[in-house]
């Protein structure tokens, strides 16, 4: 599947991350879905660079895609332990 929507802009609240993208659509997401965002300082998660497939921040280690996250996904690099 390909997206040709790309990130605009990146800002947060206390428990969410706000992605604004080219197609007018602002998309809401629980801080609690990505950890590393959740436990980085504000200004760790200020240095966002945003590319036309997603959002990295380099200090935190943390990549998301525009695709996971129209498809609602998380930190998909956390295993769930409850799983055969």
């Amino acid at each position: 599947m390909s997206i040709s929507v790309r990130p605009t802009s990146v800002e947060f609240d206390e428990d969410q991350m706000w992605v604004r993208l080219d197609d007018g659509r602002t998309l809401g997401v629980p801080l609690a879905w990505y950890p590393r965002l959740l436990h980085g300082s504000p200004a760790d998660r200020s240095k966002v660079w945003i590319s036309p497939s997603g959002l990295h921040w380099d200090e935190l280690d943390e990549d998301i895609s525009v695709q996971g996250l129209i498809a609602g996904r998380g930190d998909i690099t956390r295993m769930n332990r409850n799983a055969a």
